[in-house]
């Protein structure tokens, strides 16, 4: 049965999800591919006590990724039934706006935001926070949606139609250029660097046959996930990655 149909960008589409996040062949299969692939980008903690935010952290599906790296793993998120299922994968809860992050400054040796960033309202306050929570040195990686026609084509209109998937989990009036991000990250210090990323295509469409099925079910032991990734690409257009290092406090 397809969700309710939410207004956009309503962050209810995740309580009605809530048994979805751990599926790998689920409503949030791709998430879990980029979850992996900003997994790749965080390095081995270079020091003792170590702290990576996860803002918009979901369900913790970064988790697996960055265990054993040498982190203390706090996520933050608005949705307690996301927050819950972070904690018992190891995840610190934290329930708090990405606008207005209940950390101090200069806390986390890496954040993460992945795919948050095309769901706030206030950009420029989500950028303010995540790089003012950031310590000099530390690192920023971040996954996004552009705001273009073939984004808005295949995140919404394509993807929002597929079987079990919510409409209206995303308004794409809130996507993200990625020259905007760019320089709302160099406003507070952090030299953002972009690339476009996008799914290898034997994931996708194994993903797509598995949500084809009656009830939009993976086949046993969810095998059809397997091997799914998210690799490089020379485009932009639709979905892309950032990683940059703060260099100091913002300018004025």
């Amino acid at each position: 049965m397809r969700p309710s149909i939410r207004p956009a960008n309503d962050l209810r589409c995740y309580d009605d999800l809530a048994g979805e996040w751990w599926r790998p062949d689920g409503a949030f299969a791709v998430l879990h591919w980029l979850a992996a692939a900003r997994g790749r980008l965080v390095p081995p903690a270079g020091r003792p006590n170590a702290v990576l935010v996860d803002v918009g952290c979901g369900a913790g599906l970064l988790a697996p990724h960055v265990q054993g790296k040498g982190y203390l793993h706090v996520g933050v998120d608005l949705v307690t039934s996301a927050l819950e299922q972070a904690a018992a994968h190891g995840v610190v809860p934290v329930r708090g706006d990405a606008t207005a992050l209940p950390l101090p400054d200069g806390c986390a040796d890496v954040v993460s935001a992945g795919e948050l960033l095309e769901h706030v309202y206030d950009l420029p306050g989500a950028v303010r926070e995540v790089c003012r929570v950031l310590r000099p040195g530390g690192l920023l990686v971040v996954d996004t949606l552009n705001a273009t026609r073939m984004s808005r084509l295949l995140a919404v209109s394509v993807g929002e139609r597929l079987p079990g998937v919510p409409r209206g989990i995303h308004d794409p009036e809130l996507f993200v250029p990625p020259w905007r991000l760019v320089a709302e990250c160099g406003r507070h210090g952090v030299k953002l660097e972009i690339r476009g990323i996008r799914p290898t295509v034997p994931s996708l469409l194994r993903w797509l046959a598995s949500r084809a099925r009656p009830g939009g079910q993976a086949g046993k032991g969810g095998e059809s996930g397997r091997g799914a990734r998210i690799v490089p690409t020379f485009s932009t257009a639709v979905l892309y990655q950032g990683r940059g290092t703060k260099t100091g406090g913002a300018a004025a």
